[in-house]
């Protein structure tokens, strides 16, 4: 299902996580789970994955993290409030000490002028110290967008690992 790259870079990130005694939590919009999906992919990683959210629409942010509503009328649901918000709540419902979540528009369609199709926008470290960062990947296709987003937060995850 997933490359054998993005696998190898899966299975480093749970024997580095195992081996500093870390669990994570995972919240998703636009991937749909495809992170949890990935993690999970490798046998053994129940001790250090707690457990994925796929929030695909913002009633579930709302819902299932704790996102205010306030925020994602004042911002967008893909933006880095937003993101940060998905991260702090995952966090909040999860015995977990480390967070990664991921917001964006894959496209085809959803896209503006200052929104466009390929913006993705992450929101990932412990509580307390969430910082987000912003990708933009161009219009490089629906499936490209995800998985690029995929690789993204295992880069993100491996550095928060410390």
């Amino acid at each position: 299902m997933f490359s054998a790259y993005l696998r190898q870079r899966a299975t480093a990130l749970l024997a580095l996580y195992r081996e500093r005694g870390l669990r994570l939590v995972t919240a998703e919009s636009c991937t749909g789970g495809l992170l949890a999906g990935l993690i999970t992919e490798i046998p053994g990683s129940s001790d250090v994955f707690e457990r994925g959210y796929v929030t695909y629409s913002n009633r579930a942010k709302v819902e299932n993290l704790g996102v205010a509503t306030d925020l994602i009328a004042r911002f967008g649901a893909v933006s880095a409030e937003v993101a940060a918000a998905m991260a702090d709540g995952a966090l909040r419902h999860a015995a977990a000490r480390v967070a990664l979540s991921v917001t964006g528009i894959a496209g085809p369609d959803g896209g503006s002028a200052e929104k466009p199709v390929g913006l993705v926008y992450f929101g990932y470290g412990r509580a307390g110290t969430i910082a987000t960062l912003e990708r933009r990947f161009g219009d490089i296709g629906r499936s490209d967008v995800r998985l690029a987003s995929v690789e993204t937060a295992l880069d993100l995850l491996l550095g928060v690992s410390g």
